[in-house]
């Protein structure tokens, strides 16, 4: 049976894979800064008071998992702020995306690396919104600086983590109705889930490092 920790999983995408997850059969760590009735019902083990942006909070899930081995680790948990632009870049809330967005899932992974053993494999969710080569539209400072910052971090992890035999995957999940977006999307989060998850199952460290969306479709940087 594996283990997967999920950050951000109160709501959304990951609340949706941590459905799935259990449902197939994984032992499966949820952890979020305040749990979802929905979350609670999922009978799953539950971290709260998770902040990623926080050196505490990512202390707290570490301490919590302790020394347990972790097959899967999904890097989830983000935050998406509207309005800046560049007449009024709204530079706390930039700062703020970076905290959670870039520096969140680096904190959390270099927090559970002693957790991870050969055959694991590392997750991040992060956006097409990252890509320099896709962005024809401008605006979004924060959210599209950061998710460019995480991508670059999952490249320099799957680079160092290749030796351990840890694979790593970056994956955008589509428009997904959340409430991140203001349920503005085309997928549903438990559809969006479903091709995360078999994109992380064809994650191998022959091909770790890859950028990819949901359905398979590899994206520029």
């Amino acid at each position: 049976m594996a283990t997967t920790v999920v950050t951000g999983a109160n709501r959304g995408i990951g609340l949706a894979l941590a459905t799935l997850l259990k449902q197939r059969g994984d032992t499966v760590i949820a952890t979020c800064r305040k749990p979802s009735a929905a979350l609670v019902a999922l009978e799953v083990e539950i971290i709260e008071v998770v902040d990623v942006a926080t050196v505490q909070g990512v202390g707290a899930l570490a301490a919590a998992v302790g020394n347990r081995p972790v097959d899967l680790l999904i890097n989830n948990a983000g935050i998406l702020v509207w309005g800046d632009s560049l007449e009024a870049p709204k530079f706390d809330d930039i700062e703020k995306q970076f905290q959670v967005n870039a520096l969140g899932p680096l904190r959390v992974t270099a927090a559970l690396r002693k957790n991870l053993r050969p055959g694991s494999k590392v997750a991040l969710i992060t956006s097409r919104m990252g890509s320099i080569d896709d962005n024809t539209s401008g605006g979004a400072y924060g959210y599209r600086m950061s998710k460019a910052a995480l991508n670059m971090a999952g490249k320099s992890m799957a680079e160092d983590l290749k030796a351990a035999n840890v694979a790593v995957v970056i994956l955008h999940p589509g428009m997904v109705k959340t409430d991140m977006t203001g349920d503005h999307g085309q997928v549903e989060p438990i559809d969006s889930a479903r091709g995360l998850l078999a994109r992380i199952e064809e994650t191998t460290l022959a091909n770790t490092g890859s950028f990819l969306h949901a359905n398979g479709q590899p994206l520029p940087w």
